[in-house]
């Protein structure tokens, strides 16, 4: 890591096939780290943050790894209830950000992060999706 908002890439290497397993999603560099998107939505964005960043919460004097994507807001309650590593980045009532760590599970960012590229996508990319977990509000985008 070399920059601010540069990601480990054993990350990269975890998050890449559950993103772009995903119908029509690609990878592209954000203003900070990386983000995945179907369409012109960004459902996943990873990028490091330092300890000064209101993303760190306060978890430790050194960079941390966080990962951000959509969640209907009922579950982006339950989730930030629970702590760590959950958190709310404060963007809207559906977004969800997550620290990511050697101790992730990726199984758990899988089924997440499916959830959030199906609340973005139109329903026909949907519909193309094994669903690992029922989105709450699949396909509630236009261009279908």
């Amino acid at each position: 890591m070399t920059d601010r908002g540069d990601v480990p890439p054993g990350f990269l290497d975890r998050l890449r096939p559950i993103c772009l397993g995903l119908p029509e999603t690609y990878e592209e560099p954000a203003w900070v780290g990386i983000r995945w998107r179907v369409r012109k939505r960004t459902f996943a964005h990873l990028l490091t943050v330092g300890p000064e960043h209101q993303m760190a919460q306060a978890r430790a004097a050194e960079p941390v790894c966080v990962l951000t994507f959509r969640a209907p807001a009922d579950e982006v309650h339950a989730l930030v209830a629970q702590g760590d590593p959950f958190y709310a980045p404060g963007w809207g009532a559906d977004v969800l950000g997550m620290a990511v760590d050697d101790e992730t599970d990726w199984d758990e960012v899988g089924e997440l992060l499916t959830e959030s590229y199906c609340l973005l996508a139109p329903r026909k990319l949907v519909a193309q999706v094994a669903l690992p977990i029922a989105p709450h509000e699949p396909g509630r985008s236009a261009g279908d």
